[in-house]
């Protein structure tokens, strides 16, 4: 059997009141690291990517207790915030960072992060990012090696066909209610197609920023914030959906994109990193979707109102998702590739 396998983890990976794609991937490559080498858990507790000084100590402890040699893939929401760990131990342990995002991409973080990351990663045997938008992103960010970022993108699992409506008035948007994923924009982009009939419902979690999230809920009536929704309730939500819609200022992939599509949903995301990859192109060459500018209102509003009026527009959409469902990659081609780049 392989050699074992040590993950720093958020300590938070499996609270269902805090459910991300990061958690999400982490624990879906672990649970299939797992069936080919014992994989040992490390839970790193503290407000990551802000740590105390008592939760720095105990990190850098528990990588002390690592035997020589090991290989510790660390989360890169805990290992680049951590770079005093990383560096401190990288003489005596095989460290792979797994960047879900960098630390400086969300909106309102602290202008320290970028440097603390930069060290991390510099300090680190090996980088993974979950797209090669992102990888390539991250070499450029921090001055690595081209080509030296490795990608394993996200899988996803098989799901039944959303019905759709003929009209396509669903919308769904499925994210944390926060400026990086930009709900302000999905509203105000709504705002102007009050001549329309049109339903739409946010998901996702209303307590990451509870000051955007005030500003935010309370500028439409028509727009439903539902919270954060997991299981039989998500899937259910899905079922239900015409378009997804995806207004994020930034996104390394954004596994949402291919949860949609793995039920035939088209997508309306933005030109940003990992996003045009996830949404992909069906065989034939159509694109299950659009892709407008970031932070762009008018050009969402546009991209929304000719979905909204156009029976041709939606019926090509419809027919490149389903076709684009059918290519779509598992959770074992992400374990694998993984798997790759700690075999290194």
């Amino acid at each position: 059997m392989t050699d074992p396998l040590y993950a720093v983890l958020p300590g938070d990976i499996d609270d269902p009141a805090a459910p991300s794609g990061g958690n999400t991937y982490d624990r879906r490559v672990l649970t299939g690291l797992a069936a080919s080498r014992p994989v040992h858990e490390i839970a790193a507790g503290g407000p990551w990517p802000y740590p105390a000084a008592e939760h720095l100590r105990e990190l850098s402890a528990a990588l002390a207790a690592v035997p020589a040699g090991a290989t510790v893939l660390l989360d890169g929401l805990v290992g680049c915030a951590a770079p005093e760990a990383v560096e401190a131990h990288a003489a005596r342990l095989r460290l792979v960072v797994l960047v879900h995002l960098p630390l400086g991409d969300e909106t309102g973080a602290s202008p320290q992060l970028p440097a603390r990351e930069r060290r991390a990663l510099h300090a680190a045997h090996a980088v993974v990012a979950t797209s090669e938008g992102a990888a390539r992103r991250i070499e450029a960010l921090h001055d690595l090696r081209p080509g030296s970022v490795h990608a394993a993108p996200p899988g996803v699992d098989p799901a039944p066909l959303a019905e759709g409506s003929p009209d396509g008035r669903r919308l769904l948007c499925v994210a944390a209610v926060t400026p990086r994923k930009a709900q302000d924009v999905l509203v105000d982009a709504l705002a102007r197609l009050d001549d329309l009939a049109w339903e739409c419902v946010c998901v996702g979690a209303l307590d990451r920023d509870p000051a955007y999230t005030a500003r935010v809920t309370g500028r439409s009536e028509r727009v439903r914030f539902a919270g954060a929704r997991t299981g039989a309730a998500l899937e259910a939500t899905y079922a239900a959906a015409d378009l997804l819609v995806l207004p994020s200022r930034a996104e390394t992939y954004g596994m949402v994109v291919t949860e949609a599509l793995a039920r035939g949903v088209p997508v309306l995301g933005t030109r940003v990193e990992g996003v045009p990859e996830a949404i992909g192109r069906a065989p034939g060459g159509a694109v299950p979707g659009g892709l407008v500018p970031p932070g762009d209102v008018e050009s969402l509003a546009t991209a929304l109102r000719g979905w909204l009026t156009d029976p041709g527009l939606r019926a090509s959409w419809r027919a490149a998702a389903r076709e684009r469902r059918a290519t779509l990659r598992g959770w074992d081609e992400t374990t694998r590739r993984l798997s790759e780049v700690l075999a290194r």
